[in-house]
């Protein structure tokens, strides 16, 4: 038995690989520093669906599908109604995903992968008292999710940081949403159904929840010189550190680094970005010196929800939406994962020990 399923083999995959000893992703044969920054989202998205649906078009056919997509997805913003905005937002793209077909068809992939960066921007206009805005299906995806939450056109390095941003998280081998999404998969239930239980598990705390805090941590430290004392006083308390230490990772995220790399081309455009980003490399360094002090035994180093953090917002994305943003680039892995499920799986059906009390004739 392996509680948590600690290094049990549950598939077989051709999607991506995950080193956590020496800090390597790999997504269908590129490692990450090959294509963050280097490959468009839509680009990414086609590579990790190839062969694995008949229909599925070109890649510069994919893009325009995936723009027409985004078009058939926004009538859906008419039902955010005041009962769906009191929820938070990745419940309220939850809620609307969940009035799509359940197909296994290239139609039903792409209107999946389009939804969250359609309703996501409608939901946080609507709640704002603002009117959502029509997708632009010439536009690309990033940047048309950009336009639809501020209603301006994105600078090309704006646009660019929220295209590696939805590359870097497409995909991370067999983590908690994706299994999740692979079990269902497994049922022979559809695409849908399995991008909703991604969607489920994925804004858990513990999963893709945490970037939210990490903006409050860093305004609860406020300077750098605070964030040495901040971070002791947090430890003493038993609070947890966010944006610090993986399930896999035993060293540095790779993907902290791709996002950080995003963070510094945008700051050159920005008054206040610098200083944000000065603040967040000073908390760095603080956590990465207590964490090492105190937990010498543990690898303890910075993951991707850190500087995904200091991303989102900057690109105008309030904390609650952080997890709802990093859904519109994992629905790719999701989709994906499931369909590989299906085409070369077998039904996901663990076995568990049973440790309660035996029925009374048995003892």
């Amino acid at each position: 038995m392996s509680q948590g399923l600690d290094d049990v083999i549950a598939a077989e995959t051709r999607l991506s690989s995950v080193d956590g000893a020496q800090g390597i992703l790999v997504i269908k044969g590129f490692s990450l520093d090959q294509i963050a920054g280097r490959m468009g989202f839509e680009e990414v998205a086609h590579l990790l669906l190839e062969g694995l649906l008949d229909d599925l078009p070109d890649a510069k056919a994919f893009s325009a599908r995936l723009g027409a997509a985004r078009d058939a997805v926004y009538p859906l913003a008419q039902y955010i109604d005041d009962a769906l905005l009191a929820l938070p937002p990745m419940d309220g793209v939850r809620a609307l995903t969940a009035r799509f077909e359940d197909g296994e068809d290239i139609a039903t992939s792409l209107r999946l992968l389009a939804a969250p960066a359609v309703l996501l921007p409608a939901f946080l206009r609507r709640r704002r008292g603002l009117a959502p805005l029509a997708p632009n299906a010439k536009a690309g995806h990033a940047a048309d999710m950009l336009h639809m939450l501020t209603g301006d056109i994105p600078a090309p390095d704006v646009a660019a940081a929220l295209d590696t941003y939805l590359v870097t998280v497409a995909d991370h081998g067999l983590n908690a949403s994706t299994f999740a999404a692979r079990v269902v998969a497994s049922t022979w239930s559809g695409l849908t159904s399995s991008v909703l239980a991604g969607l489920a598990a994925l804004k858990g705390p513990l999963h893709g929840g945490a970037p939210g805090p990490i903006i409050a941590m860093l305004d609860g430290i406020g300077k750098p010189e605070n964030a040495e004392s901040w971070i002791e006083d947090a430890l003493d308390r038993g609070d947890r550190l966010m944006g610090f230490g993986h399930r896999i990772y035993k060293v540095r995220d790779p993907r902290a680094d791709a996002l950080k790399a995003a963070v510094k081309r945008m700051s050159a455009d920005s008054s206040a970005l610098p200083g944000r980003l000065k603040l967040a490399e000073a908390v760095e360094r603080a956590a990465l010196k207590v964490l090492h002090q105190r937990k010498p035994d543990r690898p303890l180093d910075v993951n991707v929800e850190f500087y995904t953090a200091l991303l989102l917002e900057a690109l105008g994305f309030p904390p609650d939406a952080f997890t709802a943003v990093f859904a519109t680039g994992r629905t790719a892995g999701w989709l994906a994962h499931a369909r590989e499920q299906r085409l070369t799986g077998r039904l996901i059906r663990p076995q568990s020990v049973y440790v309660g009390p035996e029925p009374a004739e048995l003892v």
